[in-house]
């Protein structure tokens, strides 16, 4: 059974050393959606929330939310981010916006809770923007799909597919 690396021999909660750790170039996507009435995707995509632009605002926020995780996820590591990238796209058939993330980074620790972060907040940044008009959303599917770097090497979903949202 694997062991929880935050997790200390008496059970109690304590964050990484990750001194003796190589630096290597560590990737991570993360992806989810805004699940939402197509009236309110209509009005999104027509640029008609009183808010403003909820694509460029929420990616915006999606960046800033990463640049922020280790405020925000008590374990995480401070990390200096190469990139991070947030597209979101309407998807009307599936009445949602779909949001992804890319996050890398020159570092000791993976940058998943930065991806993570990133689709988390850009998806509560396209909820608060719209709420007047839909207070049903639901934000759903947040989850890692994709990284690459580090001692425990690639991970990918098993839906995982290359041609995703982020250029």
């Amino acid at each position: 059974m694997t062991k929880l690396t935050h997790i200390d021999a008496d059970g109690r909660a304590k964050m990484v050393d990750v001194g003796e750790k190589a630096v290597t170039q560590r990737v991570a996507i993360a992806r989810g959606a805004v699940y939402m009435l197509p009236e309110t995707l209509s009005l999104i995509i027509d640029g008609n929330i009183k808010k403003g632009d909820v694509f460029t605002v929420s990616q915006l926020a999606g960046v800033m939310g990463a640049k922020k995780t280790s405020d925000l996820i008590p374990l995480c590591h401070p990390l200096p981010l190469n990139q991070i990238k947030v597209s979101c796209q309407a998807n009307v058939e599936k009445s949602c916006i779909e949001i992804e993330a890319l996050a890398r980074v020159s570092g000791k620790t993976g940058v998943e809770m930065e991806a993570l972060t990133a689709v988390s907040v850009s998806a509560l940044t396209i909820y608060d923007m719209a709420k007047a008009v839909d207070r049903e959303m639901q934000i759903a599917d947040i989850r890692l799909v994709y990284k690459a770097g580090g001692k425990s090497g690639e991970f990918r979903a098993a839906d995982f597919n290359e041609a995703g949202l982020v250029e």
